[in-house]
C-alpha cells in the first residue's frame, strides 16, 4: 500500500504550515521547500481549503495560506480519508466492481479490516502530535 501523492503532499503541507501557525506562507514558498511541481500543489493547497483545512487569501501582496484550523483540530486520518481514494480493491467500489467473484470472495473482508485498522491508528493522531 502506498499514499498517492496527494496525501503525501497534503501531509506535507499541513505540517510546514504548522510549523508557522499564524504565518502566511506561499504555495511557491512551499513548492520550493519540498521540491514539488507548484502547479500540482496550488491543486492540493486548493482542496485543502475546500475542505476547510486551511485559510486561502489572494494577492500578491499579502496574499497566502495558512491553517483554518489549530493543529490539535486536525485529525490525520480524517485528512487520509477524504484525500486517499481507499478503493483498496475493484470491489470496494461498487460501480466500478466487475470482478467476476465478488459474491464469493473471502479476501474483501480482511482486507476491509485491514484497511479499518489503518485508518483507526491514523485517527489517534493529530497534526499537532506530528510537529
Amino acid at each position: 500500500m502506498q499514499l498517492t501523492y496527494n496525501t503525501d503532499y497534503s501531509l506535507r503541507v499541513l505540517m510546514y504550515l504548522g510549523t508557522r501557525q499564524d504565518e502566511l506562507t506561499s504555495t511557491k514558498d512551499i513548492s520550493e521547500y519540498f521540491k514539488i511541481s507548484q502547479n500540482h500543489l496550488v491543486k492540493i493547497v486548493n482542496k485543502l481549503g475546500k475542505l476547510g483545512y486551511l485559510t486561502l487569501k489572494r494577492g500578491r501582496y499579502g496574499g497566502g495560506i495558512k491553517l483554518a484550523k489549530s493543529a490539535d483540530q486536525i485529525n490525520i486520518g480524517e485528512v487520509v480519508c477524504q484525500m486517499e481514494p481507499m478503493d483498496l480493491v475493484e470491489c470496494f467500489n461498487s460501480e466500478k466492481d466487475t470482478c467476476r467473484i465478488t459474491m464469493s470472495c473471502r479476501l474483501k473482508a480482511p482486507l476491509f479490516k485491514a484497511r479499518q485498522s489503518f485508518i483507526e491508528e491514523l485517527s489517534k493522531s493529530t497534526l499537532k502530535d506530528l510537529l
